[in-house]
């Protein structure tokens, strides 16, 4: 099951939850109010090997389809 993040629009907090796809847009409870008008929230992703440092704000687009063309939510970075 997928982790999602997700934020509270009555108190600000972000919180985690693991859910089926078929849930993941649907509001979740929140976790120190207990609201549930909450928000998917876009989720980043980092990763290093080799000296090189890969940050993601989503998957790849149709064009390249492996995220690392300049159309796409994907950046890459050398350190």
């Amino acid at each position: 099951m997928p982790l999602y993040e997700y934020v509270c629009n009555d108190c600000g907090t972000h919180f985690d939850m693991l859910r089926s796809f078929k849930d993941a847009d649907q509001p979740a409870k929140c976790k120190h109010c207990l609201s549930e008008k909450t928000t998917r929230a876009i989720s980043v992703f980092y990763a290093q090997s080799d000296g090189r440092s890969v940050v993601s704000t989503g998957g790849g687009c149709a064009g390249c389809g492996g995220g690392s063309c300049s159309s796409c939510g994907s950046h890459q970075h050398s350190n």
